[in-house]
């Protein structure tokens, strides 16, 4: 293990070693050209919250007094309104390199093992490359759609008589029994009974989607309409050193997913509780082991629980391996040159942590040991 200018010489020299293994992972050998040592960095954990609120607005009908009288329903929008409410939550954890705590793995003169890494240098395997890296998928918001008394938009649907209408009361008279005809009308052409049926199956589809738009704009008349969109944030929490609560944002009326400080919204509240610190392996004596010589570092993780709460509710409460509360300890380098069996490991690229460990298959043993 090393942290001096040796790393920056050895840094220099890997790049002709690299090979792409995926678009987010790198494979380095050891070899005689970087005097058979790898850099690596081990993580951080780091959280990313994904925050999803839905926009509801609402629209009032001009005939919405007349709902009851004429449509036998008070299921109606009676105001204008504009409201935030969360829609749902998302956390994931990922690891981010640990700037200025490289660390050297030096191997044996005359082997190539390999060390696969992630972004930023973050080991995710030595000795194979059947490493798996999990992409992020951000979700998308959902713009609002378009309300049919937006500008007028019923305005097509109204005939001559209810436009000439004088009184408020009069033309929602109207506007019910132009409704009603509207209905009789689409019965009779859904049973063939209309007194001119259209030629074919095209034209009646048309001619039915034309009477359900007129009856859809006439109804929001009276029953106002209710149209959603969604907005998401994402937000990168890195865990402090003890537990804590705090507000990650605001779910306001007038500013949708906002900040903290936002006393117009409802505070979305983050509580971080530490359930275990990592711990060094113990040998058969009950005592700490000894870190092996030029040992190859890794993180043992403690883990956290991180509970989201939203107006009362739980929105979500999990809990999650963290670099940052565990220790860190090291392999034998030897492991992965030995002649008669070559070792492999996985590491989590989210704390550095061992995955999963056992012996190379044999027959690609010779092209790390250099054994035929």
């Amino acid at each position: 293990m090393a942290k001096n200018g040796k790393i920056l010489l050895l840094a220099m020299a890997m790049g002709v070693a690299l090979s792409g293994n995926a678009q987010t992972t790198q494979k380095l050998v050891a070899a005689k050209h970087n005097e058979y040592g790898l850099v690596y960095s081990l993580p951080k954990t780091h959280f990313r919250i994904e925050v999803e609120a839905e926009l509801t607005v609402k629209k009032r009908g001009e005939y919405y007094n007349y709902a009851q009288k004429y449509l036998g329903t008070s299921d109606v929008v009676t105001e204008d309104s504009q409201s935030w409410t969360l829609k749902g939550v998302r956390v994931t954890s990922y690891g981010v390199a640990t700037k200025g705590n490289e660390y050297l793995m030096q191997f044996k003169a005359g082997t190539m093992p390999y060390l696969v890494v992630g972004e930023n240098g973050m080991p995710l395997a030595i000795n194979t490359e059947s490493v798996k890296v999990e992409e992020w998928e951000a979700k998308e918001g959902t713009p609002l759609t378009a309300s049919v008394l937006d500008n007028n938009g019923y305005a097509s649907a109204l005939s001559g008589e209810l436009l000439a209408s004088g009184s408020l009361a009069k033309r929602a008279e109207n506007a019910a029994n132009q409704i009603y005809k509207i209905r009789e009308s689409r019965t009779n052409y859904a049973i063939g009974e209309a007194d001119q049926m259209p030629p074919d199956g095209a034209s009646m589809k048309l001619i039915l989607d034309e009477l359900s738009r007129q009856e859809t704009a006439l109804m929001a008349m009276f029953l106002g309409t209710t149209q959603t969109a969604t907005a998401v944030r994402t937000f990168d929490y890195v865990p402090g050193d003890k537990d804590s609560k705090s507000v990650l944002v605001r779910i306001s009326d007038f500013n949708g997913i906002s900040t903290a400080d936002d006393l117009s919204g409802e505070p979305l509240y983050l509580t971080l509780k530490i359930e275990e610190r990592g711990k060094l392996p113990l040998d058969e004596k009950g005592l700490e082991r000894v870190l092996p010589k030029g040992a190859v570092m890794y993180n043992i993780p403690g883990r956290a629980r991180l509970t989201l709460t939203y107006e009362g509710k739980e929105w979500l409460s999990e809990s999650f391996d963290v670099a940052q509360y565990g220790v860190e300890y090291g392999l034998n380098p030897l492991l992965f040159t030995d002649k008669k069996a070559p070792s492999y490991v996985k590491f989590s690229a989210i704390t550095g942590g061992i995955i999963e460990m056992g012996l190379v298959p044999a027959e690609e043993a010779s092209a790390i040991t250099g054994k035929k």
